[in-house]
């Protein structure tokens, strides 16, 4: 057989006994939870922005920029809810490449995929103890979620899941917002057949137990663009865009309808600058079409202490993203003022 065992992994529940949460710290992401409950369910108007690194690398990093945004979040917090996007797996389309902090705890080293467990628990919980903002990753295996799910505010199943019926399912159990990315290929269908089947219940084999789930009424649409069968992106973050996601709820009949735009992968063809102006014109969408305000519900921003991308080397900078590129600290702060100033405007209409 050609799988060879690295380390057996323990299980979540003794992970969390080695790296616990204090009481303090689950209170902060209990009322954390029930206020994002609130955007997606209507009964809160704050505009929600999930925003940090493509890929999480380093934790002093990662930590120091979640410094920045908690100062920030202080100015803006009654408009914005701001969710750090801490990302620790990375999907790649070929295979190869960084895959994470999960996987290399040390982008440098070989994989450690035990060590990578301790780490990225550590580093998600010292963002939420230090900063006081519970944080989002990616559901990219949906047996390692339970490492982490008394941490996370926040999930998002990428394009290259979101068909997959285990993502699917397991999502249907998660009583946190789960975010469903249309495919690459940018088809509606797949995204809104996700969130059908991760609002309902269903029964399944989840970390060698038969389960049952109750249906997770806050599973919604994120728009990340696609690409065609020729390479060529398609944004769809425009207004029709919108309408059309806005018709298909409508016609499906789901809970809390919502939608967060992802403003880089397709969206921007990975030209990191121009989420700038994408946020900006999401933002004059919602301020002019009620129905799209109400349906908007945040923005997905990549971002990290310096703007671009590097090659993973022995001596790299650390607060540069490694993966794809981002926006710098100082875009960031001015792009989250504006949106706050542009929901400002939209409180006084």
């Amino acid at each position: 057989m050609s799988i060879h065992i690295n380390h057996q992994l323990p299980d979540p529940e003794l992970l969390k006994k080695e790296i616990p949460m204090s009481e303090h710290a689950q209170m902060i992401k209990k009322k954390r939870d029930q206020e994002i409950r609130d955007i997606f369910e209507g009964k809160d108007d704050r505009f929600i922005l999930i925003v940090g690194p493509c890929s999480a690398d380093c934790e002093e990093s990662v930590v120091e920029y979640c410094h920045k945004l908690a100062q920030l979040n202080e100015v803006v917090k009654d408009r914005l809810m701001i969710i750090p996007r801490v990302y620790t797996n990375k999907p790649r389309t070929t295979g190869d490449g960084y895959k994470g902090m999960l996987h290399q705890p040390d982008p440098n080293s070989e994989p450690d995929l035990l060590e990578g467990l301790r780490s990225i628990r550590k580093m998600h919980l010292r963002v939420l103890k230090e900063t006081g903002l519970s944080t989002a990753d990616e559901m990219l295996y949906p047996e390692n979620r339970s490492f982490l799910d008394d941490l996370l505010s926040y999930e998002a199943v990428g394009a290259r899941s979101v068909e997959n019926q285990q993502h699917r399912l397991v999502a249907s159990g998660l009583d946190i917002p789960v975010g469903m990315k249309n495919p690459t290929s940018g088809d509606f269908s797949v995204m809104m057949n996700s969130v059908t089947a991760a609002q309902h219940p269903h029964r399944f084999i989840y970390r060698q137990n038969d389960v049952n789930t109750d249906g997770n009424p806050l599973a919604h649409v994120i728009l990340r663009g696609g690409v065609d069968k020729y390479g060529k992106t398609i944004p769809n973050y425009h207004y029709e865009d919108l309408r059309i996601v806005y018709d298909l709820y409508q016609k499906a009949g789901l809970k809390n309808p919502a939608v967060i735009v992802d403003a880089n992968h397709s969206n921007s063809n990975k030209q990191y600058k121009e989420q700038i102006r994408i946020c900006m014109d999401v933002m004059h969408n919602r301020k002019y079409h009620p129905e799209i305000r109400n349906l908007v519900k945040g923005l997905m921003i990549e971002s990290y202490l310096k703007e671009g991308r590097q090659d993973i080397c022995e001596n790299y900078e650390k607060g540069i993203s490694i993966t794809d590129p981002c926006l710098g600290w100082e875009d960031t702060k001015k792009l989250i003022l504006d949106i706050y100033a542009k929901c400002t405007e939209i409180q006084e209409l």
